[in-house]
């Protein structure tokens, strides 16, 4: 990432250096593609961790990550391309073209929730138990992967003079907005709100592992789904290539659903005390390792 210092001691702007990493005759290594593969890698590795912590088998959650991945990006980008199926009606070559960046999170949520559904069934095993362990590491990959829209100058906002401008390209920039050099980064906005969810969800897992707190199975995958979705809300109002609904952005409509989906689920498991329904019961969920005798430690 190159920073350009202005006069102001307080004063930066972002300038992406492009969406190539290097590049070897026709074969080029894209910040988008690393992004993303490193956030799977982290998120895999994350979730293990915490699945190990719980006491719950990590060897699912490796072979969920397959599950996860193959439900969630391409789910992502039909997502995107039917929302701008007027752009992609004139160069149907790019509807494949991924590395060129245009995935949408709530398709690939839509995606992962759906083959999360299906593995679990399964499996037999609690499909909100494993979205509790998963939804940090989603919230993770989320906050790296919008570092893809940096590099790829997209997914700006409206014209600033803020000092932490984000400076895009004339070829990237919208028509109205041709002669404005500087953008909100909403890009960053985004990462750096994800990030904070991430420390809320990492400090409500162990403080619940700690006896501080007691959470009960789906309520850290619905703490994730409220704050994400009303970060998303405010953040989105400052971009200028919303996916729309009619006069709608339709990531607003998908965030706002999200917030009640989410403060309906906590409101079922705490204030009415009822378990979320699941695809497995209790006593048949295989999730778990078994307890070690003594003679096993």
């Amino acid at each position: 990432m190159v920073l350009n210092i202005f006069t102001l001691p307080i004063g930066f702007q972002f300038t992406s250096p492009g969406p190539i990493i290097f590049q070897l005759g026709p074969l080029a290594v894209r910040w988008y593609g690393l992004l993303i593969a490193s956030a799977v890698l982290i998120g895999v590795s994350l979730s293990q961790y915490l699945a190990a912590k719980r006491r719950v088998n990590p060897e699912l959650l490796g072979d969920l990550a397959i599950w996860l991945v193959v439900g969630a990006i391409p789910c992502a980008r039909i997502y995107y391309v039917a929302f701008e199926w007027q752009q992609y009606a004139q160069r149907p070559e790019d509807i494949m073209a991924i590395w060129k960046g245009g995935i949408a999170i709530h398709g690939a949520m839509l995606g992962g929730a759906m083959a999360a559904l299906i593995f679990a069934k399964i499996q037999q095993v609690s499909f909100w138990k494993l979205a509790d362990l998963v939804a940090p590491s989603a919230i993770l990959g989320q906050a790296i992967g919008r570092w893809g829209n940096f590099f790829n100058s997209e997914a700006f906002g409206r014209p600033t003079d803020l000092p932490w401008k984000l400076y895009i390209p004339l070829e990237h920039r919208p028509q109205p907005y041709a002669n404005f050099e500087y953008f909100h980064p909403t890009f960053l906005y985004e990462s750096l709100w994800n990030l904070t969810v991430f420390g809320l969800l990492l400090t409500l897992f162990f403080s619940d592992l700690q006896g501080k707190i007691r959470l009960k199975i789906g309520s850290l995958f619905l703490v994730y789904l409220t704050a994400y979705s009303s970060g998303r809300v405010w953040i989105e109002g400052l971009r200028t290539d919303s996916l729309m609904f009619g006069p709608l952005r339709t990531a607003q409509m998908v965030s706002l659903t999200g917030i009640v989906l989410g403060l309906g689920g906590l409101a079922w498991l705490y204030y009415f005390d009822r378990a979320l329904p699941d695809v497995v019961s209790p006593k048949c969920d295989r999730a778990e390792l078994p307890q070690q005798s003594p003679e096993d430690q």
